[in-house]
């Protein structure tokens, strides 16, 4: 093993052992971009979809329980929420308005009976994140059994 690979090592074994002690200083939208992006034709969609592999340091994440900061994007009604997506960005900059990848959004399950109101302020959730490979609709990350923590206004 080379030098330079060898400072690549520790850095990875430096940040890993960080996750689980000093989660709420870590911005995990950060970590979740660390991805391999690949585009390529799709033949059912009939257009060149870009999908996206999380790295080694995001997938240290999945099944852990983190605290993130984000817009919520409302898939139906805006009240009573108990799945919807999450984005890093504004939904006018969001994944799902073609201004950002996959890596920048997640679908989210509140508690079982637990619902929310849409905002458009920035929220903090806290949950489980498990992350999905090969999901055909492009999702990579979900946050289950999440919590609304904050409303930032």
């Amino acid at each position: 093993m080379g030098a330079s690979m060898k400072i690549i090592f520790i850095i990875i074994i430096s940040f890993l052992s960080t996750i689980g002690t000093a989660q709420e200083n870590v911005d995990h939208w950060t970590t979740l971009a660390m991805v391999n992006s690949e585009s390529k034709f799709d033949d059912m969609m009939g257009m060149i979809i870009k999908t996206a592999t999380p790295t080694p340091i995001a997938e240290a994440l999945n099944g852990k329980d983190i605290e993130i900061r984000g817009y919520i994007i409302a898939l139906s009604a805006k009240s009573d929420l108990k799945h919807f997506m999450f984005s890093r960005y504004p939904q006018n900059m969001c994944f799902f308005c073609g201004a950002a990848g996959p890596e920048s959004a997640m679908q989210v399950f509140l508690k079982e009976g637990d619902s929310i109101n849409f905002t458009a302020d920035k929220v903090i959730l806290k949950g489980t994140l498990s992350i999905q490979k090969g999901d055909s609709s492009g999702l990579i990350y979900t946050l289950l059994n999440a919590e609304l923590l904050k409303v930032i206004k």
